[in-house]
């Protein structure tokens, strides 16, 4: 099939491909470049970044707005042509400061999802920054729009859906993910019916991204049939020479099988899908002690959180994957081998044409 690029505003990407936010660092601004360079839509994750500057244990806030904006500087310089986003989840502290940084460091896009980013419009008003939320239903769909639409005026410039089958935090409650009966095809295709009449009224186009479980070229052009002006991938990300996390985080994801990936209990009650490991099982069996508290997400309590996410996401990403945990999507058990972003992005396109 043609592909058409992917317009959110004046942005234009060749390939209708948004590479995934990932947190803690596993998505920062050297996958985030190579994305972009590649065509698509480069993402950094703005949780917790700033965990290798060397004051992060003791000036944590500070630490992360310095490394945020400096990923965004590296990944624009590296990419210079290419559009670079950030992925902020409304749920973690300090999120408006966050978002300020980010546009004053010259983020092209924000998107946001992990509760509803209720504020967002109001944060980035008079600033030339492209905003999308992220919900998993076409009720929070709905709310987001008529919400941003009464209290201040304007349009999302995109919706990303994300259905069950994506990692880390989930939209949905356990139940529903054992389920595995949601019908996502289904989900895009009213989303983008009921974006409909806010096209109409902002004049604007506002493309539907679909997200979870999005693994190969075929995916992405069975969302293209059905409306979708994109989608949005991150586990393929992480088998990259240039994702940013050790290659040990990037081989748990080659040596998984299905029955490896589990539902896994959050800190912060939203279930996530993670590789089944020694920190899983220990948290599983019988939590851990908390003993420092890195005020990341507003709804979690060290007193009776049963791990510390931070912690456990930085052992991940810096090689521990034996403590740490390890978020990944449905289908990272079919991943075999570490590609270049260059050569996943062109696999990625023969596929969709090949349709």
């Amino acid at each position: 099939m043609e592909i058409k690029p992917l317009k959110i505003g004046n942005l234009v990407a060749r390939l209708p491909i948004i590479q995934g936010g990932m947190g803690v660092g596993v998505s920062s601004s050297n996958l985030a470049s190579a994305v972009a360079n590649a065509g698509g839509i480069g993402v950094i994750s703005g949780a917790q970044i700033g965990y290798t500057e060397e004051d992060f244990e003791v000036n944590t806030l500070q630490a992360n707005l310095r490394a945020l904006k400096k990923h965004i500087k590296i990944a624009k310089e590296k990419a210079p042509d290419g559009i670079i986003g950030l992925n902020l989840m409304v749920a973690m502290k300090y999120y408006d400061e966050n978002v300020k940084a980010a546009i004053e460091a010259g983020i092209d896009l924000i998107i946001s999802g992990a509760g509803l980013p209720t504020n967002l419009p109001k944060l980035t008003k008079g600033f030339n920054v492209k905003i999308a939320p992220i919900v998993s239903s076409l009720k929070a769909a709905n709310v987001i729009l008529r919400m941003w639409d009464k209290h201040h005026q304007v349009s999302p410039d995109a919706i990303i859906v994300e259905g069950p089958k994506a990692g880390g935090h989930l939209g949905f409650v356990k139940e529903d993910l054992e389920r595995d009966d949601i019908d996502f095809d289904k989900t895009i295709v009213d989303i983008v019916n009921v974006v409909k009449s806010y096209e109409e009224k902002y004049n604007k186009s506002i493309p539907v991204i679909a997200a979870g479980g999005v693994f190969d070229g075929y995916d992405i052009a069975k969302y293209l049939k059905l409306g979708a002006g994109g989608v949005q991938m991150a586990t393929r990300f992480v088998t990259t020479e240039e994702c940013d996390a050790h290659i040990n985080f990037k081989n748990a994801y080659i040596n998984s099988n299905k029955e490896s990936i589990k539902i896994v209990k959050s800190p912060v009650g939203m279930p996530g899908r993670a590789i089944n490991n020694k920190f899983v099982q220990k948290v599983n069996l019988e939590g851990m002690k908390v003993t420092k508290c890195y005020r990341c997400l507003t709804p979690c309590n060290p007193q009776t959180t049963p791990y510390c996410i931070t912690q456990a996401l930085i052992n991940a990403v810096s090689g521990n994957v034996d403590e740490g945990l390890i978020f990944c999507g449905e289908n990272a058990y079919r991943l075999n081998k570490i590609v270049t972003v260059k050569e996943l992005m062109e696999e990625l396109e023969k596929e969709i044409l090949s349709v």
